[in-house]
């Protein structure tokens, strides 16, 4: 595996390539993310991930200074892999000057759920990426289904910008009793990795009380107030359109909706989401 530090030094590597695919990381590896890279991998003649913890995408008051730092456990299971290329940048080798020019998503999904209760999340999202697309010039991207709202942020970006990247999502990869694998649940303590799977189970409940019909307030409200009572601190419990992430205008099973969350569990946020498939008949 081809380790570049700097951008010069990934694009000098990168010019034996057509078709590089790419999967962009902050680090602390787990099998979430080696799954994205063995989807890459048949995508393209190269696999390159990324490795770059970005301060633009953290509020002042979260996880950028502990955020988990796993060089060498990464290095190996990329190289398992079979990953190709690794782009691992210092931030002086990605943002060699401050980053004044900033890409500004669409407030109509960027100012929502995440980005609601992350002001400015987006914006840092989303210019790392396109910075990350402009040195890797891959021809396909992988970013996983986990981060929901990230995908559809990215998708839009794409072809906002007529970018010539095909974003593929790759689906959540889940511990045995149900808990969507992420790095932040190694912050966790023994008991709150126990009560962390009732997330999962309250997108499930959601799921069946949609297809159950009855008001949407209700089906978002029971689970929210259910895992408050619980001792967790939730952001929102909601069902969306997978077009746009907007609420439906009615549960009526004719088009594709999502249910996603976001929740604190002690110091730890945990977000998740389950895709509802229609189940009205077509007529």
């Amino acid at each position: 595996m081809f380790i570049a530090r700097t951008i010069p030094e990934l694009r000098d590597h990168l010019t034996r390539f057509e078709r590089p695919a790419f999967v962009p990381t902050m680090g602390n590896l787990h099998d979430g993310h080696i799954a994205l890279v063995t989807q890459a991998k048949p995508l393209g003649d190269a696999t390159v991930a990324s490795i770059f913890v970005n301060r633009l995408q953290f509020l002042p008051h979260e996880d950028f200074d502990t955020y988990p730092r796993t060089w060498d456990s990464d290095c190996a299971k990329l190289e398992a892999a079979g990953c190709d290329v690794l782009f691992a940048p210092d931030e002086k080798a990605l943002y060699p000057e401050p980053q004044t020019c900033k890409v500004h998503p669409d407030p109509a999904l960027a100012d929502i759920l995440e980005g609601h209760f992350r002001p400015g999340f987006f914006v840092g999202v989303c210019t790392v990426v396109m910075k990350l697309f402009s040195c890797v010039q891959p021809r396909v991207a992988v970013f996983g289904k986990k981060d929901y709202q990230q995908l559809m942020m990215i998708r839009h970006l794409v072809r906002q910008f007529a970018l010539p990247i095909e974003i593929v999502g790759g689906e959540t990869r889940r511990a045995d009793d149900g808990l969507a694998l992420s790095s932040r649940n190694g912050y966790l303590s023994e008991g709150e990795r126990a009560e962390a799977v009732q997330l999962s189970r309250a997108l499930k409940e959601i799921a069946e009380a949609v297809r159950g019909g009855g008001e949407l307030a209700a089906i978002e409200g029971r689970p929210m107030q259910a895992l408050a009572q619980r001792g967790w601190q939730p952001d929102y419990l909601t069902v969306r359109r997978r077009l746009d992430l907007q609420p439906p205008a009615a549960l009526d099973g004719a088009e594709p909706l999502v249910a996603l969350a976001a929740a604190r569990l002690g110091s730890t946020r945990l977000i998740d989401n389950l895709e509802i498939e229609p189940w009205a008949a077509k007529p």
